[in-house]
């Protein structure tokens, strides 16, 4: 059932839907007023930022690098004021679906333009020296694990020295035992007691040498903890992290001068050696000149020997084979790279670079749906229904006016021209003169 309205002809739901499209067209009105200075806050907001973004990637501070940095954040403000003036006039105004499309389609470019050209930069100012800083700490993680891996190696090969040791004594026991002829049945000081003793004498200046390198690693890891203490503290120091950075990088590189000492005072590789020429370095008299017995007590010390050296070999190849550190080395890095790669870790920072390019996305849409909503309260509601009391008032005034207008001209049209009357000459009197009648 339908209703009528006074006498518009709109039923009771069409009145109802055009006074709620009015209702929105006054709030739009109203928000309008300061829609683009709101925007225009938001453009130059953006544009600061990404001038400080674009300073920290110029290296040099002179008159040229201003005006670069100043010409790009200018561009980039009216290039974002510009876009979403465009988007918030055209889009929401946009009736058919195709059209709709297409500038949703260009707002998405448009967006992904904005991040790349200024939002990355917005986010460098933003958190740039926090990301430098979290470089740096994440630089000193490395060098720490690098550090304590080759400390690691060496102090394992340090422990091939009691191996060293205990194969040392065995030949000695063994020479002792030849001395007493307890070995061979020959007590004296042959060729047996000769060739065991030449073998512990080897693994005694070996193990010497194992003993003296323990100091010198003990030093070199004491001193790359103390870089590193250094290095820590540079990293959460109070100041420009441009500067704290160039002293980082000259620590870094003596700790990696630290690392690489350590790695060659690891004895694995010599004890290696070592045992290698244990079995093959043998001195023997002539087969001939030696006894039976001798002889058979010369080829149980070889085989003895062989097996030892095999053992050292082993254990001197487990330490080889441990994974060595890993290759560290500081790369310096610039803010805006450090951001980007430490992303993750500053998600906050990222959410506001982006936000203040693209928050005007969310009033394009929320006008968008407004002017729908317009649209659908309007129905089939034509232009004189929708007019307010002011304007019915001006558009009777109008018209008026047009009236006056019209009875006006028929009259100026009809109307005779009248002559023109020439004004009454001067009437002439005639002088009177003394003493004459007229």
């Amino acid at each position: 059932m339908h209703m009528d309205d006074g006498n518009t002809g709109l039923t009771a739901a069409e009145a109802h839907g055009l006074r709620y499209a009015q209702e929105l067209e006054g709030h739009l009105g109203w928000l309008d007023g300061f829609t683009s200075a709101a925007l225009a806050v938001l453009a130059v907001a953006s544009g600061i930022y990404t001038y400080l973004g674009v300073s920290s990637l110029l290296d040099d501070n002179g008159a040229l690098s201003f005006f670069a940095a100043m010409a790009y954040s200018i561009a980039v403000s009216v290039g974002i004021f510009v876009f979403w003036s465009y988007l918030l006039r055209l889009l929401p105004a946009m009736r058919s679906l195709g059209a709709r499309i297409g500038l949703v389609v260009s707002m998405i470019v448009g967006s992904l333009a904005i991040v790349a050209m200024s939002s990355w930069l917005n986010a460098a100012a933003l958190a740039g020296a926090a990301a430098v800083e979290q470089h740096l700490a994440r630089t000193v993680q490395d060098y720490q694990a690098a550090l304590e891996r080759a400390h690691s190696i060496a102090v394992s090969a340090q422990g091939l020295e009691r191996d060293v040791a205990r194969v040392r004594q065995s030949f000695e026991d063994l020479s002792e035992q030849e001395a007493t002829g307890d070995l061979s049945g020959l007590a004296g000081r042959g060729a047996v007691f000769r060739l065991l003793r030449q073998k512990s004498e080897e693994l005694s200046a070996l193990e010497s040498q194992i003993a003296s390198q323990a100091p010198r690693i003990e030093a070199a890891f004491a001193e790359g903890n103390a870089i590193l203490s250094r290095m820590r503290s540079l990293t959460v120091e109070p100041g420009p992290v441009e500067a704290r950075s160039v002293l980082f990088s000259e620590e870094a590189v003596r700790l990696a001068g630290i690392i690489t000492q350590l790695r060659q005072l690891s004895v694995a590789p010599l004890v290696s050696r070592a045992a290698q020429d244990l079995s093959a370095s043998v001195v023997l008299p002539e087969v001939a000149s030696l006894r039976g017995e001798q002889q058979a007590t010369v080829a149980s010390v070889l085989e003895v020997l062989g097996q030892r050296a095999e053992t050292l070999r082993v254990a001197a190849q487990e330490v080889i084979a441990m994974p060595s550190p890993p290759d560290t080395a500081y790369t310096p890095i610039s803010t805006a790279d450090a951001v980007i790669r430490y992303a993750g870790n500053f998600v906050p920072s990222w959410a506001g670079a982006i936000a203040i390019d693209l928050l005007p996305a969310v009033l394009v849409l929320i006008v968008a749906i407004t002017q729908s909503a317009i649209r659908a309260g309007r129905g089939r509601a034509g232009i004189e229904d929708t007019l307010t009391l002011s304007e019915f008032r001006a558009a009777l005034g109008a018209v008026h006016d047009v009236e006056r207008a019209l009875q006006r001209i028929p009259q100026d049209s009809t109307a005779e021209p009248q002559p023109e009357t020439p004004e009454p000459a001067a009437r002439v009197q005639p002088l009177k003169t003394a003493g004459r009648d007229d």
